[in-house]
């Protein structure tokens, strides 16, 4: 369904004063950083009593001050960097306490996003020789949709992100989700397509090496990029290439700071290695439960099923000594199960994982062109597996900690404070963390079904759906016009920017869309302005209010001036009987549309 292009829904007043704002030029679309500091507050010692003997003098060490709490600015910033959007109750809660402290509690939160919408593993093990949607009990309109598309995760997802309180898992786990890419454009299998989802989230704060291993074993992934099955007779490339190239080294040598090694690029593999990895990972089939009407292939293997971890096969596995990355080997005469952990421990150890796993985590939560300190940074907390920051200790200890890592992206002093981020700063907000943020920011509330087939095809960001491994848009696209970067660019253009701002007239003056019968619990997709209603009487009120939730300050006195005079043209003369409710839709209109929301700076 294609959205029709409407004019928005300002009187031609409002529109003709307020052209600037709307315009979103790339060099101020790159948006974040400043600085910080603070530290942790120490305990005093006990007291002395008369009875205790006497002691040496020891000299003091003055306790270390309390990290403030956030400002504003860095509250909201936070929200947008490690969340699906501010709220005005979460920027509220979050000014209380420090970035540290609100990281850690959100690290040590339970659990409470899961994927389990959809159908069941029951597509393979239909042993008819019909197939399953033909069958008489699973004929119906939804039958795909509910057992081999996407779109029941994609309606977990939005309403997870929306409503969740694990925020930050979920954010990183989407942020793994576009590196570690597996589509339904290619894939599927509801059931599967959840299991592989469920795993990163209940992994985002774990150790990358266990994504990795969860990735290599998952049977969607094996279909995917040809992994399942694969033979040491003629070894598929596809995964192991994929896992080189996108998933842990990437293809030129890096330095700790992520810059080029050498000043330029210089390859980190070759196809030899590509083919050594190849070999390795060979052995592996589908976990036991598939059935089918025919014979499955090769001999011995398992027919297709994606719920559990591939099964080893050692019957098509190579067993040759095979030199892998970081002077490993896999050895010889090894199982399938060795010759995986021998992959695994080669691309943990290899110089290049830190700082290129580092900044995608930087690009996906921070900013699209980190400094090279700011990725050596990020590598050294994933190298060490431990960061600290205002009182706060983050990880295990163990190379490749997650938890650690994020906190080391989040917490740095080019993520926080109130200092200008200069022209490099900040990134694009992409599509679906500014459908998400207007939702929350505006007490929104969403089923997913309206986001997928309508507004994630019309922005190009359809969730689960990527066209290729390379996710919806490369982390380094580089800005026309510019010598930056910024990843949400590759989608971005002149159709998708007046779509940003249809979606805006979509969920602000259509009032969104109700819910549609077919899809369970359906809430549809709808923002609910009552809360602000109160200030519509005081234009500034209301413009302030607004932009301190959107942008963490108010507008620049130009900017601000041109929105007070369009929402001001609202009255009861105007407009006896709506006109407070058409401030309010004015203000959120524009506010949201402005640059300083289009972009996380």
């Amino acid at each position: 369904m294609r959205l029709p292009a409407p004019l928005p829904f300002l009187p031609r007043r409002g529109r003709a004063m307020w052209p600037g704002l709307l315009a979103l030029p790339a060099a101020l679309l790159i948006g974040c950083g400043g600085g910080g500091g603070g530290g942790s507050s120490a305990s005093p010692g006990s007291t002395p009593t008369a009875s205790d003997p006497p002691v040496a003098q020891q000299p003091t060490t003055p306790a270390t001050p309390a990290a403030p709490p956030m400002t504003q600015r860095d509250a909201v910033r936070l929200a947008s960097q490690a969340s699906f959007g501010a709220t005005e109750g979460l920027v509220t809660q979050m000014r209380t306490q420090s970035a540290a402290s609100w990281v850690q509690a959100q690290l040590q939160l339970p659990q409470t996003s899961r994927y389990s919408a959809g159908g069941s593993s029951a597509i393979h093990t239909n042993t008819t020789g019909t197939g399953y949607c033909d069958l008489a009990a699973n004929k119906g309109d939804n039958c795909w949709r509910d057992a081999f598309s996407s779109q029941p995760l994609m309606w977990d997802f939005y309403r997870n992100a929306i409503n969740q309180p694990d925020q930050l898992r979920q954010r990183v786990a989407f942020a793994l989700q576009q590196i570690l890419v597996v589509s339904n454009l290619e894939v599927e299998g509801t059931y599967g397509l959840r299991r592989y989802q469920n795993a990163l989230l209940d992994n985002a704060f774990g150790n990358y090496r266990d994504v990795l291993r969860q990735v290599a074993l998952s049977p969607v992934m094996g279909d995917y990029l040809n992994g399942v099955n694969n033979d040491k007779a003629a070894p598929n490339e596809n995964f192991p290439r994929e896992l080189l190239q996108l998933f842990s080294v990437g293809t030129c040598l890096l330095e700790a700071d992520g810059s080029l090694k050498g000043g330029r690029c210089q390859a980190t593999y070759d196809n030899a290695t590509v083919r050594a990895y190849a070999y390795a990972l060979t052995g592996w089939t589908y976990p036991a439960g598939g059935k089918s009407k025919w014979t499955c292939s090769p001999k011995g293997a398992n027919c297709q099923f994606y719920d559990g971890e591939m099964a080893p096969l050692a019957s098509v596995h190579d067993t040759a000594e095979r030199a892998l990355l970081s002077g490993g080997k896999k050895p010889a005469n090894s199982t399938p199960a060795q010759a995986l952990d021998a992959v695994l421990d080669s691309l943990m150890a290899h110089p290049n994982t830190a700082p290129f796993i580092g900044r995608q985590l930087i690009q996906a939560l921070v900013r699209s062109n980190p400094s090279p300190a700011y990725v050596g940074r990020v590598a050294s907390a994933f190298q060490a597996g431990r960061f600290s920051k205002d009182g706060q200790n983050f990880g295990a200890g163990r190379a490749g900690d997650l938890s650690a890592t994020v906190a080391a992206v989040l917490l740095d002093a080019d993520a926080r404070g109130d200092a200008s981020p200069g022209s490099s700063g900040g990134r694009l907000r992409e599509p679906v963390l500014m459908m998400t943020a207007v939702l929350r920011a505006l007490n929104g509330r969403t089923d997913g079904d309206a986001l997928g087939w309508w507004w994630g095809e019309t922005l190009r960001q359809h969730v689960f759906r990527s066209p290729s491994v390379f996710n919806f848009y490369p982390p380094d696209y580089p800005v026309p016009g510019t010598q930056l970067t910024g990843g949400a660019f590759g989608i971005h253009n002149a159709n998708t920017s007046l779509q940003r701002l249809n979606y805006l007239t979509y969920l602000i003056d259509w009032g969104g869309s109700q819910p549609v019968a077919s899809v369970p619990s359906a809430v549809g997709t709808q923002v609910t302005l009552d809360a602000f209603d109160a200030e519509a009487a005081d234009a500034a009120k209301l413009v302030d209010r607004l932009s301190l939730l959107a942008h963490g300050e108010v507008l620049p006195s130009g900017p601000r001036a041109k929105v007070l005079e369009a929402v001001s043209w609202w009255t009861d003369k105007t407009d006896s009987k709506n006109w407070q409710r058409n401030r309010v839709k004015t203000a959120a209109y524009l506010i949201f549309a402005a640059p300083q929301f289009q972009i996380v700076r």
